[in-house]
């Protein structure tokens, strides 16, 4: 049997881990898209590095769009199989792929008219017709359960407590007198998360793939976020009188973000100004996750008995339609405005830092993750000019990072996470989803922890096991 990581391979972004099992059968463990540099996206968005008819199965960890984005492109291609995903993960994984398509969509016409009448014309990565295709494919499936896929192959899907939906998978594998037991970790969430249960146990594996995100890092305690978060909303609005705008991804952040708001609010804490969710993916998203509520954890249901709606507050406004959008724009008064795509690379959140970013007033506060080439990422690291939408800015406003407000554990979740396994029976543990540096850092960590074999994929490697 071998495996192969044409994605997230020491980079973050764009989950896919092929398994080759000796009788032919292929399996492919997630999805994802690149995301980060537009160029260099497109070209690997562009390019599985195997051929997608090959495929016969895909099991999906969550519905995050660096893990199921590139589905609708798989099927394109020629993929015919099954794909298997928990109910969370299909209901969400579904409005983000025709969120996607129609961005692919809108993008390329808009390309494609700038494009001289001899110049051939780009063709979208995928379009809603192969979403719908996609979704046709799908396999809801119960977690907690281990799951037939095949004759010899069988999986199990665990609580990642990362995003709804979000699992690891642990798979059984016979071949000849050999079982294989191997282990895709997924994302992994935080064991103190204020809406979802903690990751849970999972079972023992031979060999083991191993997010790694923040595998160089610890997060701040949650009292210290929602005061610095309640600092920077008073600063920037109310003493200097400017908008605050947070760029968050549509499912996970945006929602923490707002139950965070809703208990500053119940505590009288907040000030008397206006807050924005201005995303109808997010508006999408919050409806899912309010619809599966079977995944929240004790807390935040404790809290529902005196609050039955913890994603809404006085003052809070979710916003759908554009010309709503193009209004916050024009609007004076201080607000807050919470707008996708998290890393600032796309979406409507691109738009409001393009007409708030040149004033010192403002805010731009970022809450998790960003790839370093993204704008996102360049707001992290102080540079102070950037272009947006082919315009050259100076970087005028004040730029805050929250990244304890992430949905990715940190270096101690993440051992936390492996420390249910035997390290003296993983034969190989794969580091996948981090930067090169920071994995370098966490492999050191997990050596301390007795595992000894410790692998760092590079992008299409393969690996006999």
């Amino acid at each position: 049997m071998k495996i192969a990581f044409h994605g997230a391979a020491r980079v973050v972004t764009g989950s896919k881990h092929l398994l080759k099992l000796n009788d032919g059968t292929n399996i492919l463990l997630d999805c994802g898209m690149f995301q980060g540099n537009p160029k260099e996206a497109d070209r690997l968005n562009r390019q599985f590095g195997f051929t997608a008819s090959d495929v016969h199965y895909l099991i999906l960890s969550h519905a995050h769009i660096d893990h199921c984005g590139l589905i609708p492109r798989l099927v394109k291609e020629g993929f015919k199989g099954k794909i298997f995903s928990s109910a969370a993960t299909f209901d969400l994984a579904k409005i983000l792929m025709l969120d996607s398509a129609h961005i692919h969509e809108q993008d390329v016409k808009y390309i494609n008219k700038k494009k001289a009448k001899n110049e051939e014309q780009l063709e979208p990565i995928y379009t809603t017709d192969d979403v719908n295709d996609a979704l046709k494919l799908f396999n809801q499936v119960n977690i907690n359960e281990w799951i037939k896929i095949k004759d010899g192959v069988e999986f199990f899907y665990s609580d990642a407590g990362h995003i709804i939906g979000a699992n690891a998978i642990s798979l059984k594998i016979q071949e000849g007198q050999r079982t294989i037991r191997l282990a895709f970790s997924g994302d992994v969430g935080r064991y103190n998360d204020d809406i979802l249960e903690a990751p849970d146990v999972f079972p023992q594996c031979d060999y083991l793939l191993l997010e790694s995100t923040y595998g160089d890092r610890l997060h701040d305690s949650s009292d210290f976020t929602q005061k610095k978060f309640l600092d920077i909303i008073t600063n920037t609005c109310v003493k200097k009188k400017g908008k605050l705008v947070i760029p968050a991804f549509s499912v996970g952040r945006t929602q923490e973000l707002v139950y965070a708001l809703n208990r500053l609010d119940v505590d009288h804490c907040l000030p008397d100004i206006d807050f924005y969710v201005d995303s109808p993916l997010s508006v999408e998203a919050t409806e899912v996750i309010k619809a599966h509520k079977e995944l929240y954890n004790s807390s935040i249901l404790e809290y529902m008995k005196h609050d039955p709606e913890p994603f809404d507050f006085k003052r809070l406004h979710y916003i759908k339609e554009v010309e709503d959008s193009k209004a916050l724009n024009d609007k004076k008064e201080p607000c807050v405005i919470i707008s996708a795509s998290g890393m600032a690379d796309a979406g409507r959140v691109k738009h409001h830092i393009k007409n708030t970013i040149g004033d010192s007033n403002n805010t731009i506060l970022i809450v998790g993750y960003c790839e370093p080439n993204s704008l996102g990422g360049k707001l992290m690291r102080g540079i102070k000019n950037v272009t947006i939408f082919g315009e050259p800015f100076e970087v005028k406003a004040e730029v805050q990072v929250i990244g304890s407000l992430s949905a990715h554990g940190d270096y101690n979740d993440l051992e936390h996470f492996v420390a249910c396994q035997d390290a003296s029976q993983v034969k190989t543990l794969f580091l996948v989803h981090g930067e090169y540096e920071v994995q370098q850092h966490f492999r050191d960590k997990l050596l301390e922890k007795g595992f000894k074999n410790i692998e760092i994929p590079d992008l299409h490697q393969e690996f006999e096991i």
